[in-house]
């Protein structure tokens, strides 16, 4: 795990650009750094940089690192969690290894199979490489978009990095806010790629890969998610757990392949407690880690204690407090490179940094939810169709929306349910269950109507699998995934997620909709195969999320800070939003009349974003984007 930089340009750039780069990605490597810059026959520059936190071969796996012949060269971040097996086939094929290191495998792996190897790398990567042969640079990244990596056009040319902060000091790349991308921010929370916060810079897609030669760079999406394209099979519940609980274990044992320490962040749920287990049955001494709060209506703490006392695991809690929280929480803005999107952040970063002084990787239950349909969402979706076909969604929106909307400020998650109710289309439908509110709600903010390009729909896929994909393509990698990488990087801690894994999830594309749910809700194959290793009050848990009390925060001792970021004055924010729209909002929050806590956490980090990046607000920024 580690950062990578560089650029390929028509004509060299100045000074010492790659090492100022580094240096700003120093987090992500503190295990060394390395860089090389080369020319091609036209005279153009090619630069490699690279941060290492290591995990495999400390002594032989030092990048950028060159093939055996001075063919390929590489920058890699991440891990290939079948290297062994790799290596030994692309052996018997003649290829020769002077290292360990999993990133030689990826450029033999190259040579043997071109751009063909990707399918066969189960882990998670961004990387960049070189052959100095065909003077072709190759950028790529992993299926589900665990890593990430940035592009930006410099010069002619493209310049990469696995955050946007290296780029920001590019010729021709500038601070100034990407205004298009606003609307969808203070809709989702998140950006969604390939567009950033920053004009100019972009994301690299998940299962992409990108080609720069002659001056010129294509794309190709070389993964989507099986569940696209995967037509489920008939099973019972029996052969369905009998397929998945192996199809995990291996997910796991390849996930422990390490020479330095790996622990589990245990939240005491459903998805991490499994792991745990599995860990568990492998591991001689198991080093859990789990944050919770004072207030106990927010914390699992207490439970996820519980769950590692029975499984033998030394376990240690974070208490995180409203003050630990406003102390880092600028740190956490700075290291997401964009505005924070979920307050659960800012104590991952805390743990994150506890964490390090004992392990360099840690498990983690991410993607559970969207492989085997968890959220509660996915249960509404189960039967939206019977529900449209008696109660369509015009009929929806004039009726009974009206009426949730003036039920009282705790029933939350019944608004968000109605809200999303009244759209037909499930593709549509799917930005609606994680929003912060419904257009208008935004347009009130921004003084024009909001508009997202139509979203795809397919026949092919029920509602619910149509919901479980845009999870997969949007909501998982530029928001969880993302927000993953930068809190556990930033202290220089790896983070290895089991359920994504690209075989397991070929696997759960085959399970049919009715097997997803029990009667305690979705995730019943999960359930139903770790029987043997969980205790029935840890597998009948209600779902509870990583949560955090920043509404109540808020109210209290939170609200000077909120006022100062986005009340009257000359907050950034107020340049870009309606100021008076916002004052409605908060003063309905803190008196308790609606719960906005979402969309006033994302306006706060908005502005905390400007700050930290110093990006200047023009008053014209929505014509610019126009």
């Amino acid at each position: 795990m580690c950062g990578v930089f560089g650029w390929a340009t028509p004509r060299p750039l100045p000074g010492d650009l790659l090492e100022r780069g580094l240096e700003r990605l120093a987090h992500r490597g503190p295990d060394g750094r390395g860089g090389w810059r080369g020319r091609t026959a036209r005279g153009g520059e090619i630069a490699l940089g690279h941060t290492r936190l290591a995990m495999v071969d400390a002594a032989g796996g030092a990048q950028p690192l060159w093939s055996h012949d001075r063919r390929f060269v590489v920058s890699f971040n991440g891990e290939i969690y079948n290297d062994g097996e790799l290596r030994e086939t692309l052996i018997a094929h003649g290829r020769r290894f002077l290292t360990r290191s999993d990133t030689e495998v990826l450029v033999e792996a190259w040579r043997t199979w071109g751009e063909g190897c990707l399918a066969r790398l189960r882990g998670m990567f961004a990387f960049a490489l070189y052959d100095t042969l065909t003077e072709r640079l190759v950028l790529a990244r992993d299926p589900f978009g665990k890593k990430p990596l940035f592009l930006a056009d410099v010069m002619g040319g493209v310049a990469f990095a696995s955050e946007v902060a290296p780029l920001l000091a590019l010729p021709g790349v500038e601070r100034r806010l990407n205004a298009a991308a606003l609307g969808d921010y203070l809709f989702r929370r998140y950006v969604p790629g390939p567009e950033s916060l920053f004009q100019g810079v972009r994301k690299l897609p998940p299962g992409s890969v990108a080609v720069f030669e002659k001056s010129a760079l294509t794309y190709r999406r070389y993964y989507v998610p099986p569940l696209a394209e995967t037509r489920p099979r008939a099973m019972s519940l029996g052969q369905a757990v009998e397929a998945f609980r192996p199809a995990l274990e291996q997910a796991v044992a390849l996930r422990l392949r390490a020479e330095a320490p790996a622990g589990l962040y245990l939240s005491g749920g459903l998805d991490s407690s499994v792991v745990a287990a599995l860990m568990a049955r492998r591991c001689g001494r198991l080093q859990s880690f789990a944050a919770g709060f004072d207030e106990a209506a927010y914390s699992e703490a207490a439970h996820a204690a519980r769950v590692a006392a029975q499984l033998g695991v030394d376990h240690q809690a974070l208490i995180v407090t409203v003050e630990d929280f406003a102390r880092h929480w600028p740190a956490a803005v700075r290291h997401r490179g964009a505005p924070v999107s979920e307050a659960s952040d800012i104590p991952m970063l805390m743990l994150s940094m506890a964490a390090r002084e004992r392990v360099k990787a840690v498990l983690t239950g991410e993607g559970a939810d969207e492989l085997l349909a968890g959220y509660p969402k996915h249960r509404v979706e189960r039967w939206s169709a019977y529900y449209h076909a008696l109660v369509p969604p015009g009929l929806h929106r004039r009726t009974v929306d009206p009426l949730v909307r003036r039920l009282p400020y705790g029933a939350r998650r019944l608004k968000i349910a109605s809200r999303a109710l009244g759209v037909g289309d499930p593709a549509e439908r799917g930005r609606l269950w994680f929003a912060n509110g419904d257009a208008a709600t935004v347009g009130g903010l921004t003084g024009r109507p909001l508009r997202h390009p139509r979203a795809e729909a397919s026949s092919l896929l029920s509602p619910l699998r149509q919901i479980m994909l845009a999870d997969q393509m949007g909501w998982l990698p530029d928001n969880l995934l993302e927000r993953g990488d930068r809190m556990l990087m930033a202290a220089g801690i790896e983070g290895r997620a089991p359920f994504m894994d690209t075989g397991l999830a070929a696997l759960t594309a085959t399970f049919p909709d009715r097997l997803l749910f029990d009667r305690r809700g979705g995730k019943a194959i999960l359930r139903a195969a770790a029987t043997d290793l969980l205790d029935p009050r840890t597998l009948n848990r209600r779902k509870v999320g990583f949560r955090t009390p920043v509404g109540d925060w808020f109210r209290g001792a939170l609200k000077p800070i909120l006022r100062e970021l986005i009340g009257p004055g000359d907050a950034g924010v107020r340049k870009l939003l309606d100021g008076a729209a916002m004052d409605r909002m908060l003063e309905a929050h803190l008196a308790r009349r609606c719960d906005h806590t979402d969309m006033l956490w994302t306006l706060a980090n908005l502005e905390l974003f400007l700050r930290e990046y110093g990006l200047e607000v023009e008053q014209d920024a929505w014509a610019q984007a126009a």
